[in-house]
């Protein structure tokens, strides 16, 4: 007969009341037995940036600024999303911890609940755009009716969500090669189609003047701000900080890179409908081709913008469970209705207004967590536990004025760098005038 020892099972990943579907510790941390290897979580990041709504933004900043700018913008604010990403996510990594614990470390038990609250509000917002988006975008390409599109995504992406962390990790790997491969076939066609060369292509010099160099790259910030916040609710399971990191850079700075410039680069070689609107949408190029191909592209919908709105809806869930007595799957259930709601309102179809708000707004708050629990970490490891820290909270507050201050009266500056630096100063100002915190004694 065989025993399991206590140090056995302590190894060994727990499902518990998480039943067949696993166990996805929203209210503790993920323990070193349950965590998941580099491929897992890279996938989990690697799938969510590779999307049509980046190839979108991408696409726009390219017609404003040519793509030489356009791709220096684009590769210098993935640098940014690196460093505040990679480092939130080595938190995340040594800790096992979700957003929200890291969030009551910093701002308190109680406190933390207000950033939690509205992080795990915004990426709603995201996950509505998604299925508005898909609706939209089988409008165009097949004549479908919003609605039927936005319903079918709907129900899919919440399957996916309430399946947890594998489906993530799962529907990655099937994302990340279905883009890159249409993307190129898209291309091909839009070389074809459009007349001209890949060199003239690339010495494309941009037609719009609505963006400047520090917008766009605000644009590329602010488009994962939230969810690039909430990283620890997907690198918790990372068996290491290091891994944590690793696991990041598959999405910062290449997979958000790559798409922001294949829709760029279908805007350069003239594939792009309406680019000051619709950017460097390229699901058109992949229809009219025979009902083989235009299969695919529907199917690629599905898959890819499903990949992001799982994510989104992920977020919401696991950020509300921990803030909350209730479970993470039936909440994502309940945020997807909601979520559909207001994609049946039309607001998703504000994105440029839903990005200014996020780089105001979001990357203050990481800045405050990698300040203390990075650059201060020696001072607070032994600092007792409190419901609020409203030094914390003023840094936040402090940051977001900043931005918003330079959003309006500062064109051309990037946002949310300067509601980062703002944030980190004021909070390196509070803690070091206060008393140095008194470790337990255990």
């Amino acid at each position: 007969m065989t025993t399991t020892t206590s140090a056995t099972r302590r190894q060994e990943p727990r499902l518990r009341e998480g039943g067949p579907l696993g166990e996805e510790y929203e209210h503790e941390p993920v323990p070193q037995g349950a965590r998941r290897g580099l491929l897992s979580v890279s996938a989990v990041w690697f799938g969510f940036p590779m999307n049509l709504g980046n190839a979108v933004f991408g696409g726009v900043i390219v017609y404003n600024l040519g793509l030489a700018q356009g791709a220096a913008a684009i590769l210098l604010g993935n640098l940014v999303l690196f460093a505040y990403v990679g480092a939130l996510s080595w938190l995340a990594g040594r800790t096992g911890g979700n957003f929200s614990h890291q969030a009551a470390r910093t701002f308190g038990t109680l406190g933390s609940r207000i950033p939690a609250a509205f992080l795990s509000t915004v990426v709603i917002g995201w996950y509505s755009f998604q299925i508005g988006l898909s609706g939209t975008t089988l409008q165009e390409a097949l004549g479908w009716a919003p609605l039927l599109g936005a319903l079918a995504g709907g129900v899919l992406y919440t399957v996916l969500t309430v399946l947890g962390i594998r489906a993530l990790s799962l529907i990655g790997l099937v994302a990340t090669p279905l883009f890159v491969v249409l993307a190129g076939v898209a291309l091909w066609f839009g070389l074809a189609e459009g007349g001209t060369s890949l060199g003239h292509a690339l010495s494309y010099e941009g037609a719009g003047h609505a963006l400047s160099f520090g917008a766009a790259m605000s644009i590329v910030i602010a488009g994962f701000s939230d969810s690039g916040t909430m990283t620890a609710d997907f690198t918790r399971w990372a068996r290491s900080g290091r891994a944590a990191v690793a696991a990041a850079s598959c999405a910062f700075p290449f997979a958000n890179s790559v798409s922001y410039l294949v829709g760029g680069l279908v805007v350069a070689v003239g594939g792009a409908v309406d680019p000051a609107v619709n950017g460097g949408g390229f699901l058109g190029l992949l229809t009219g081709h025979g009902p083989l191909l235009t299969s695919v592209a529907v199917l690629f919908v599905f898959v890819n913008l499903g990949s992001v709105a799982s994510h989104c809806l992920y977020n919401g869930a696991v950020g509300w469970s921990a803030i909350t007595p209730f479970r993470m799957r039936p909440l994502a259930i309940a945020l997807s209705v909601l979520g559909l709601v207001a994609a049946m309102t039309g607001v998703w179809s504000l994105f440029l207004d839903w990005l200014n708000l996020l780089g105001i707004f979001v990357p203050p708050i990481g800045a405050v967590l990698i300040t203390d629990q990075l650059f201060l970490r020696r001072r607070t490891a032994g600092r007792e536990a409190r419901a609020y820290r409203p030094g914390a909270l003023v840094a936040w507050g402090a940051g977001a004025g900043a931005a918003t201050v330079a959003h309006y009266l500062l064109p051309g500056s990037v946002d949310a760098l300067i509601g980062m630096a703002v944030a980190c100063g004021v909070f390196l100002a509070v803690e070091r005038t206060a008393p140095a915190p008194v470790a337990q004694v255990a």
